[in-house]
């Protein structure tokens, strides 16, 4: 994938090819995508039942948006039934604990997939290799200094430089780039994987080696990255871990103000 941007395909316009995609192929979610996909009857019990614990209207949309997405999409992909997939997680790298990345179970498991929402915005990213994405909104430069300190020493150097509104946005395209490579190998926000990855905040990502990081063009206001395993960078697969057929969670590090905070083990969990 050695392009300068992905531009997503759009839930709900858009249709994906019968068969496990060749490469990434990253999904944009807006509002209202779920009315034109038919409504979220694809969800299980556990998903509405927490999609409907979420306070706020656009929470709740945008939930039940991203979610329906991944079960129809993946469905089309494999061919199967999206209401009948079924979710396991493997071990996580960092305490092999069953809490590492999520992945469908049985046949379908040669489709990896992730998942990402900010605000009012999803993204859900699908390949033949482990795959990681993330999008996240802009926050004011005001509150980057609070988070940044999380980031590799260089790149809190390259922020230094900066100020308002490109300080904003070169932090978040660092941030989103670093937290869709960590979601692809599984670590997550746990351990030093965070601080210790060096991904750039320059208009493109540095490398990382075994991964191909690549910026995805989304909406003003928002940013978002897609890593990608490369075929030469092979990886053990533990054994999954069965859980209930609801689809993890994405982005529980997002706070309210677009900022978001490296909380430890911050995999998406097993049920929203």
């Amino acid at each position: 994938m050695d392009v300068a941007e992905i531009i997503p395909k759009e839930f709900g316009r858009d249709r994906p090819a019968a068969g496990l995609p060749g490469a990434a192929e990253v999904w944009l979610v807006p509002p209202g995508a779920v009315a034109a996909a038919g409504g979220p009857g694809v969800l299980d019990a556990e998903e509405r039942h927490r999609a409907g614990r979420l306070r706020r209207a656009v929470d709740r949309e945008v939930y039940v948006a991203a979610h329906t997405a991944l079960r129809v999409l993946a469905g089309a992909y494999l061919g199967q039934a999206p209401e009948g997939l079924v979710f396991a997680r493997q071990d996580c790298p960092g305490c092999g604990g069953p809490h590492g990345r999520p992945v469908f179970a049985g046949e379908a498991a040669g489709l990896h997939f992730s998942l990402s929402h900010s605000r009012d915005l999803a993204l859900v990213a699908f390949a033949p290799v482990p795959v990681g994405v993330d999008v996240e909104g802009v926050p004011e430069a005001r509150t980057v200094g609070s988070v940044a300190s999380a980031l590799h020493p260089d790149e809190r150097r390259e922020l230094a430089l900066l100020d308002g509104a490109p300080l904003a946005s070169a932090f978040t395209r660092c941030w989103t780039r670093k937290e869709a490579y960590l979601k692809g190998t599984g670590q997550g926000l746990s351990g030093s994987g965070f601080a210790d990855t060096v991904v750039g905040t320059g208009a493109r990502p540095l490398p990382v080696p075994g991964w191909t990081l690549t910026d995805v063009r989304v909406p003003r206001g928002f940013a978002a990255a897609c890593a990608v395993r490369t075929a030469a960078h092979p990886v053990t697969h533990a054994v999954p871990h069965p859980v209930s057929r609801a689809v993890p969670r994405a982005d529980a590090h997002t706070v309210p103000d677009g900022v978001p905070r490296a909380d430890a083990h911050d995999t998406p969990h097993p049920l929203v």
